[in-house]
Parts: C-alpha cells; structure tokens; sequence
C-alpha cells in the first residue's frame, strides 16, 4: 500500500519536469484558458487564474476560447521556449512550478517589484543599456515594446 502511496506523490509532485536548458533565456510567461471542454481544468486552475496570476510578475492570462489551459513560456523578444498543459495540475502544483521556475510573486497584486526581481524568471536583460542612454529612453523601448506586443 505504501508503494501505491509513494509512485501516486511522485507523480504530483513531478507532474512537469524542467529542462533548464530548454528554457534557457525564460524571460515571460503567459496563461492560455479558454472555455474548455475539461471540467477538471476549469475547477483545478479557475482559483490560479483569478487569485494567483495577478501576484506574479512577467505572468499574464490570455483567454482563447475553447482552449485547454496552458502555461506558455516566452523569451525576451516573445518567441516560444515551451508550452505546458495545466489541466492535469492543481493550483499549489502550478505555483510550485513558477516558483521552480523563477517567476517572481508578489504578496499583494498592488505591491512593488523589487529592482533585483525585475528581470524575473530571467537572470538579466538581453537588452544592454548603453553609457550614453538615459534611462528614461530605456523606459519607452519598454514600453513601445509591450505596446507591439499587446495580445500578450
């Protein structure tokens, strides 16, 4: 019995193993959910998207209708590093998993993220500032580019 015990937790607890070197360059993250056919996916993953995702920094929902919900991992420039389905994992596994994978999360939606976590899940910016830009030019490149990007 303990067996069946033991394999059953491994599972949980494995539901998604990462490959770091897969996601080398994870930068951003966006949640897919749709309405989806699998009532175990809405029940399992409705709390994340409503109580969780507006605590993680560089984490968005996008809604896609009839979608099965998946987490998709993006770089820097929003190109695709991995796609994984949600619909099988329960809120603390998905959390488990931002946290393994770096995401930043803040205690209350409104809080500040800190300089350090900016960047967050990445280590740095690809984006190398220059001695002569001033950082308010840093600050409309950002948002020119979350602005071609706002399907994200």
């Amino acid at each position: 019995m303990w067996f069946f015990f033991f394999v059953s937790f491994l599972n949980c607890v494995s539901a998604y193993d990462v490959d770091l070197k897969k996601l080398d360059g994870l930068a951003k993250a966006k949640v897919e959910v749709g309405l989806s056919k699998n009532i175990n996916a809405i029940r399992f993953v409705k709390a994340f998207v409503t109580q969780d995702i507006p605590l993680y920094h560089n984490l968005v929902m996008k809604h896609i209708p009839g979608a099965d919900p998946e987490l998709v991992l993006l770089n820097h420039y929003y190109e695709e590093l991995d796609r994984i389905a949600l619909s099988d994992m329960t809120r603390s596994e998905i959390n488990e998993l931002l946290e393994k994978l770096g995401f930043y999360k803040k205690a209350q939606p409104e809080d500040q993220v800190p300089e350090e976590f900016r960047f967050s899940p990445a280590k740095d910016s690809p984006f190398k500032a220059t001695p002569s830009s001033a950082p308010a030019d840093n600050a409309s490149s950002d948002s020119d580019a979350e602005a071609k990007h706002s399907d994200l």
